[in-house]
């Protein structure tokens, strides 16, 4: 792998899940805050803006957009945790089976 100060970075991260409002619960347990989305005639949603700005929304899942795999990692404040984990890193499954790591301070 390469690295390189210039190019893209993520702006815009979008999860498709079967189980929309455990999803939230899941995320906002790990910190995240959500607002409620609707645009036009789209679907209800959940968004959020991460501290570098990109963009983490939740949609419910359909049969043109499916569940998929994918591995996410976070950085969690582990007191603020219900439960409170310690310190070091953690994988937990969200409520679609994604592998979602934690680094916890």
């Amino acid at each position: 792998m390469t690295s390189s100060t210039a190019g893209a970075r993520i702006a815009l991260v979008v999860l498709y899940t079967e189980h929309l409002q455990e999803s939230r619960r899941f995320y906002s347990d790990l910190g995240l805050s959500f607002v409620e989305e609707r645009h036009g005639q789209g679907p209800l949603h959940y968004a959020t803006t991460l501290p570098d700005g990109t963009v983490f929304e939740l949609y419910p899942a359909t049969e043109r957009r499916p569940v998929s795999s994918l591995r996410l990692g976070f950085d969690v404040v582990g007191r603020r945790m219900s439960p409170p984990l310690t310190p070091g890193r953690h994988v937990v499954d969200d409520p679609d089976g994604r592998a979602v790591e934690l680094y916890v301070r």
